[in-house]
């Protein structure tokens, strides 16, 4: 074709062809090339870090110069060596010499002193180095450079000269740990693997598990029970932090300020085992760059591990650095020739009774003190309380998102999925059955979304604040009150257009009767509970509170409830501190304190103990030990409830899945076990009621909640609120036969109905039963036939 072409050409132009083809030709392919070869190196990038070769490392020589050689009154500061990823040079490190000013006031001569640091009792021909990699996140940034630098450490330990000393990086999430298995001590395993702890941590302004985590380490660190440095058996550790300058420019001002603090406390508790310099980074910036670099200097630290060198010199940065303004200020300089240190810098003096031991008695000066004003260098100012969750924060926008309303700055309120079943005649909670409140008539709040606990089976868990005191802006009660009822008002009035509800369930809707304060959060915790409690049943509200037993004083001061719950989630410590998690290192003498308060208080008010069954962490051979706790407390009643799994990432993360939720079937052969043990004991407690839509069973106290041989576990509100206001007398007596109050079998209300009792199911038959397709009841036909627009799987 081309050749055919060719011929048609005029002569002229195949003249001219034959002639200069061949410098045409060297033209184009040299072209070519120059574009090749102008591509290729304009797309190369000069790499930010690299990371370090494991090789024989070079030794660092540095000039010494001695002391004869100086000049008098003269000081020799050796500078940090800076770290350079290209580097492949031998190192020459020159000191600098810094002349003082002034008189001479240092006698004889005294020799820098050179410390290291090795890594504890490790041995580079047979112990292996496991990196641990922990995190904190909200948002989830935090956590995906987390995974990112898990798989970065991961190529390169099973790609580098040692890697037959590194085993696989692990990550761990700080919010589904035990503190104590990592940060009290060491990881137990392998005597031959030693840990190494890499910490990236965000920065909030709000209160986050990072804030308990602190928390935990300073309490370790001022435990006298507890070693001085209990995680000295560690290699060493790191931390990196990510800040954000734009709300915080500088450190003063917050910048990483998360970060530093565990930094600080991690040197304290490790004795001085940081294998590399604090790193922070800016999300908006240079995040990126600066985690680089940091990885790079952590990896070299890893690689001095593994071949046996420890953690340095005594440097910035090698695990000997001096801690912050909390250690001694010991001078290098001495008295003539005593070598006696100076002593360390005058602390505070708050109060006059003080200065009587720093008075010397053998001198006649009088020791001068200005009353006027002090301000010393290291103290810091003393934080204004703050919101407990600001409307700005990703707190506030979580729970929200999951249909909180949140009230003030640290209450919520919450439309249950049982009001929503009421209102459309599908059934109420299991509260109904066992005391006769109708769910559609209930409102779900709590006065404070922060609790003490972690407990693997919390809905909420990850989204709502934790602390072990009250350090927040304080809303008052009747702010609360109004605003939680609004809300629920609101809410109720969304649900009018739904299909299914019903008109005059929908009007009894719009009056509350009754307030379940649990949702999430410890309601217990709010200062002003009991103001709060008498606002509720001066409107004629009943309240029904449940606590977790970590607040016993705040629970021996709260005045008489309709019914007091409080959450019985295991039989002993060990298995009490897996399955709630507490943050108070006191957590089971605090619990255990709270059953004997309970026992006081059971004829003051109705007692509960709610026990939450989770297969796996508390039903195997515990039945004993939670007869053990019934029989302390004396509780009226004693419920036994399934765990209710919700599907959630942060519920698997915690170690929850649908095989730790039991069938209704274990649920009640577990409660017939505890009432036999029971009864063995000569406790007079019995299986009163059960609702099986909630796997959940109720046993109480037949001596005190039993009328004419049948069971009465339903309570008479309108007595409840006479007896309340004084409108009538109770029948509770002291020593003398005095009435003094009133007891709970004072407001005992109906005969537990029939279809509530053990045995029958306990759905309230005037009520619709609502099954979809293929999951309902079985007929000799199979499966009964759905009507025309009910759904399948009760709801």
């Amino acid at each position: 074709m081309v050749l055919d072409r060719l011929l048609e050409l005029p002569d002229e132009l195949l003249l001219i062809w034959h002639s200069h083809r061949v410098p045409v030709l060297l033209s184009a392919v040299s072209l070519a090339v120059l574009i090749h070869l102008t591509i290729y190196f304009r797309s190369r990038r000069e790499k930010i870090s690299v990371s370090p070769a494991p090789s024989s490392p070079i030794e660092k020589k540095g000039i010494e110069l001695r002391p004869e050689w100086l000049p008098e009154n003269t000081t020799v500061i050796t500078p940090a060596p800076n770290v350079d990823n290209h580097a492949e040079d031998p190192v020459v490190a020159v000191p600098v010499v810094k002349v003082k000013k002034g008189p001479k006031t240092v006698k004889g001569k005294k020799v820098p002193k050179r410390r290291t640091t090795p890594a504890t009792n490790f041995d580079h021909k047979t112990d292996k180095v496991q990196p641990l990699v922990f995190f904190q996140s909200l948002s989830g940034t935090t956590e995906r450079y987390a995974t990112e630098l898990v798989k970065t450490l991961t190529e390169w330990t099973s790609g580098c000269d040692q890697s037959t000393s590194f085993l696989e990086p692990q990550i761990h999430d700080l919010s589904y740990i035990e503190y104590d298995d990592y940060f009290l001590t060491p990881p137990k395993t392998d005597a031959n693997v030693k840990h190494f702890y890499i910490i990236l941590l965000p920065t909030y302004n709000i209160d986050t598990v990072l804030d308990n985590f602190l928390e935990n380490l300073q309490e370790t660190h001022n435990d006298f029970r507890i070693d001085t440095a209990p995680l000295s058996g560690l290699l060493g550790y790191s931390v990196f932090g990510f800040g954000d300058k734009e709300d915080w420019p500088t450190e003063e001002e917050g910048f990483c300020s998360q970060a530093r603090e565990v930094d600080k406390w991690m040197a304290r508790l490790t004795g001085r085992k940081r294998a590399y310099p604090l790193g922070v980074g800016d999300v908006k910036s240079d995040v990126d760059a600066r985690l680089g670099e940091w990885r790079v200097g952590v990896q070299e630290a890893l690689v001095e591990l593994a071949e046996g060198r420890g953690l340095g010199e005594g440097v910035p940065g090698s695990g000997d650095p001096a801690e912050s303004d909390e250690e001694e200020d010991i001078s290098e300089d001495s008295d003539s020739g005593s070598g006696t240190p100076k002593p360390r810098k005058a602390t505070r003096v708050d109060d006059v009774e003080d200065l009587g031991s720093m008075v010397n008695s053998d001198s006649s000066t009088p020791i001068p003190v200005d009353f006027t004003s002090y301000k010393s260098k290291s103290s810091k100012p003393v934080s204004a309380p703050k919101e407990m969750v600001p409307v700005t924060s990703p707190t506030h926008a979580a729970l929200t998102k999951q249909g909180y309303t949140i009230i003030g700055s640290h209450s919520g309120v919450k439309i249950c999925r049982w009001t929503k079943s009421a209102l459309r005649g599908r059934g109420s909670c299991y509260k109904y059955s066992f005391y006769g409140i109708q769910s559609h008539l209930c409102m779900e709040a709590t006065p404070s979304l922060s609790c003490s606990n972690k407990c693997v089976f919390c809905w909420r868990h990850g989204t709502n604040p934790v602390g072990t005191t009250w350090r927040w802006i304080t809303d008052a009660p009747e702010l609360i009150y109004d605003g939680i009822t609004t809300a629920h008002y609101k809410k109720i009035k969304m649900m009018k257009g739904v299909p299914g509800v019903r008109a005059e369930r929908f009007a009894e809707a719009m009056r509350i009767r009754h307030c379940a304060l649990s949702l999430v959060g410890e309601p217990i915790f709010y200062p002003h509970i009991n103001e709060l409690l008498s606002i509720m049943h001066a409107n004629r509200i009943s309240t029904f509170l449940v606590c977790n037993a970590q607040h016993p004083a705040q629970l021996a001061s709260l005045i008489p409830v309709t019914q007091l719950y409080v959450s019985i989630d295991a039989s002993n410590k060990d298995s009490l501190r897996k399955i709630d998690r507490p943050l108070h290192r006191d957590f089971w003498e605090r619990f255990t304190t709270c059953l004997d308060i309970l026992r006081q208080r059971r004829f003051e008010q109705r007692t509960v103990f709610r026990l939450t069954l989770v297969k796996g962490f508390n039903m195997a051979e515990e039945v004993r030990g939670y007869a053990d706790l019934v029989e302390r407390a004396l509780p009226g009643f004693v419920e036994v409830k399934g765990v209710t799994y919700c599907g959630t990432s942060a519920a698997g993360s915690a170690g929850l899945t649908m095989q730790n939720v039991p069938f209704y079937e274990e649920v009640a052969a577990f409660v017939s076990a505890l009432a036999e043990e029971l009864k063995s004991r000569d406790l007079n407690y019995g299986i009163a009621a059960e609702h099986a839509h909630s796997c959940c069973v109720l046993l109480a106290d037949s001596t005190r909640f039993k009328k004419n041989g049948q069971w009465a576990t339903r309570i008479d509100f309108e007595r409840f609120y006479e007896l309340n206001e004084g409108l009538v007398e109770g029948t509770r007596t002291d020593e003398s036969g005095k009435v003094v109050g009133w007891r709970p079998e004072d407001y005992v209300g109906a005969e537990t109905p029939e279809w509530a009792l053990w045995g029958n199911g306990g759905f309230d038959p005037r009520d619709v039963r609502v099954w979809r397709k293929g999951k309902g009841p079985k007929t000799e036909q199979g499966v009964e036939p759905a009507k025309e627009g009910v759904a399948v799987v009760e709801i």
